[in-house]
């Protein structure tokens, strides 16, 4: 076997880019090399809890971890009502303000992630941001970005700008969106130029946050569903990895009752950030109490909250997600990218109902491609839904191009090519 090297991943706080990442390290660790984890200290045990060796960093600014998990909580409650607005109007209300938290963990973490990266002196980093840590860039090795929400989060004159919700023929929103954006996070991203300068790093041009790398670049979206650019990336250093599903313990679906035995099963996941709405979640069971589907929902840390739960909805806190969506005949989520490309690696049709962040993009890309529909995450009419649902569930057509996807998408085995890329990347660096 070829030396063992020491790939240390770096995601954002966020269980989308920490799921993906540890898909790819499964298949490293498998193959003999030493994956780890470079984390914020609010995920500490993450990975851990996968078999991997965790390194903290602080990126709160010395708060506690009760202080911490409570800023979030207050962060989206009292911004819960911009969710309800349209991508532009966010702009001012949530992007900017997620923004300026995000600049602030570039600037908290500095100082613990030099740290440990002279202690690891890794062959190759691995990082999932949105934003630049400058150690990363000082760490004496390659280091690849890993973009694991959708593809437009690399621009192109051509595509969506990232966060719009455009869809692809928009040019007039897509014009909107960037000059309103570039307007407002003038003050963000001057604190965050100021901050490069103090650790010798040249400013970034307005709006943008980080860059691409010079090495490699991998980039979990369907190859597919990819955007008609201008500028076509440079296949030398960016792979599409067609999704990169981790592996979870084997899921059982729970019995229902008799009357339901044989329906289509309906998975609901709006991810952690959405189990928070409890109201809507409320008004969707009562739907679905009437119709004749099964429902397993994903309700997170609120699972008390309910009560009076129809007979053919199951509610959990969490679900091993990639065991069940090749179970469920229908998927309905709020766009975050795990969610995006496991509906479409196992073949699933798709009904998103975002309500922030690259959700927004998703959304309007399911239903350009086809592969899927969009409804507004608050202005829908009950016979909306049950119209959409029924209409996935039938759309016969759309099956049989899921597949011929899905067959596409498993065949490229992202996870084994996303670990053979880093440890080709690691060798050109060390023997």
């Amino acid at each position: 076997m070829a030396t063992s090297k020491t790939i240390v991943f770096f995601p954002e706080a966020a269980f989308g880019p920490a799921l993906n990442c540890v898909g790819i390290a499964q298949v490293l660790k498998a193959a003999g090399h030493r994956p780890v984890f470079i984390c914020d200290k609010g995920f500490k045990g993450v990975f851990a809890g996968y078999g991997f060796e965790e390194r903290l960093v602080d990126m709160s600014g010395g708060m506690s971890d009760e202080e911490v998990a409570q800023f979030w909580v207050n962060f989206i409650a009292e911004r819960q009502p911009a969710f309800k607005l349209s991508p532009i109007e966010q702009l001012p209300e949530y992007v900017i303000p997620v923004w300026d938290a995000i600049v602030d963990s570039a600037i908290n973490a500095e100082v613990d992630l030099q740290k440990h990266l002279s202690e690891l002196k890794p062959d190759l980093i691995a990082v999932d941001n949105v934003i630049l840590f400058p150690a990363i860039k000082h760490a004496n090795c390659p280091w690849v970005r890993i973009i694991s929400c959708s593809e437009n989060e690399v621009p192109d004159p051509d595509i969506p700008p990232h966060l719009s919700g455009c869809h692809e023929d928009d040019r007039d929103g897509f014009e909107a969106f960037e000059n309103r954006f570039l307007e407002l996070v003038k003050p963000v991203h001057a604190r965050f130029n100021a901050f490069l300068a103090s650790v010798n790093h040249a400013a970034y041009p307005l709006g943008q946050f980080f860059e691409t790398s010079p090495t490699l670049n991998l980039l979990l979206y369907p190859e597919p569903l990819k955007f008609k650019r201008r500028h076509p990336l440079d296949e030398k250093r960016f792979q599409y990895l067609e999704g990169c599903v981790r592996q979870e313990a084997p899921y059982a679906i729970p019995v229902f009752g008799p009357e339901f035995d044989d329906k289509p099963l309906i998975y609901v996941s709006f991810g952690s950030l959405g189990a928070a709405d409890v109201e809507l979640y409320q008004r969707m069971i009562k739907l679905f109490g009437t119709l004749p589907y099964r429902f397993l929902m994903n309700v997170g840390d609120y699972l008390k909250s309910y009560v009076d739960v129809p007979v053919n909805v199951h509610l959990e806190s969490w679900y091993p997600q990639p065991s069940v969506v090749p179970l469920i005949d229908l998927f309905i989520h709020h766009g975050g990218n795990n969610s995006f490309n496991e509906a479409l690696y196992f073949g699933k049709p798709a009904l998103i109902m975002p309500f922030c962040w690259d959700g927004l993009d998703n959304a309007s890309r399911i239903h350009d491609t086809e592969f899927g529909e969009q409804l507004p995450r608050y202005n829908w009419t009950d016979t909306e839904l049950i119209t959409t649902i029924s209409d996935l569930l039938d759309d016969d057509s759309m099956h049989a191009r899921l597949q011929i996807l899905s067959t596409h998408m498993q065949m490229q085995r992202g996870t084994e090519k996303a670990a053979k890329l880093l440890i080709e990347a690691a060798g050109a660096n060390k023997p």
